[in-house]
């Protein structure tokens, strides 16, 4: 029998701060079952296993995340709507360190086709990208480009890797206008050469 109060969506609530307060890898059933006072046992009627439960975690993070992203771009544009969904991507990543690193985890197909919001996380980044006017596969390449370039700046900061004096913010402003002009700017596929041995 469940344990009266037990909830997974405590459970999962529960998972999501315990990955910002002391990172993904502590996400156990075990940990969570000392948090809530019970036996691992009593945990086993709401999630199968770990894999299980950072799952559902991640499911829930993405969600929350594309939430932001949302909200970021809603009625702008252009460099408006990057700068906004850039900022939203870094306060969540950079804000929310364990619940970021759940979107990150790879999942099963057939979890990530019924996760509202990885879809939403892919939809935006697509949406985004339309006032760029780009074509594919220059549409991919530049979401990944996006991607790599946020993921990137977010995890050096959250790890307090940048030792400059530089405002970090006065950096992240140029970044921007660099990503803007590059995106409003696409240079042409250039024809691939083998070169000689």
């Amino acid at each position: 029998m469940p344990r009266v109060g037990l909830t997974i969506d405590r459970l999962v609530s529960a998972a999501a701060e315990l990955a910002d307060s002391g990172g993904l890898d502590a996400v156990t059933v075990s940990a969570l079952a000392r948090g809530f006072g019970v036996k691992d046992a009593s945990l086993y009627s709401h999630v199968k296993n770990v894999q299980d439960l950072r799952s559902r975690l991640a499911v829930r993070c993405a969600a929350e995340f594309a939430d932001g992203l949302g909200e970021a771009l809603a009625g702008r544009s252009g460099r408006a709507a990057l700068a906004g969904f850039a900022r939203a991507y870094r306060d969540f990543a950079v804000g929310s360190p364990g619940r970021y690193a759940a979107t990150q985890l790879p999942l099963p197909a057939e979890t990530l086709a019924a996760s509202p919001g990885h879809l939403r996380m892919v939809e935006y980044t697509y949406a985004l990208l339309r006032s760029y006017d780009l074509a594919e596969p220059d549409r991919t390449d530049a979401v990944r480009l996006l991607r790599s370039t946020l993921h990137g700046f977010a995890a050096l900061e959250a790890a307090a890797a940048f030792h400059a004096e530089r405002p970090l913010d006065a950096s992240w402003s140029r970044m921007i206008d660099a990503l803007h002009q590059l995106l409003t700017h696409w240079p042409p596929a250039q024809a691939s050469t083998t070169l000689s041995p």
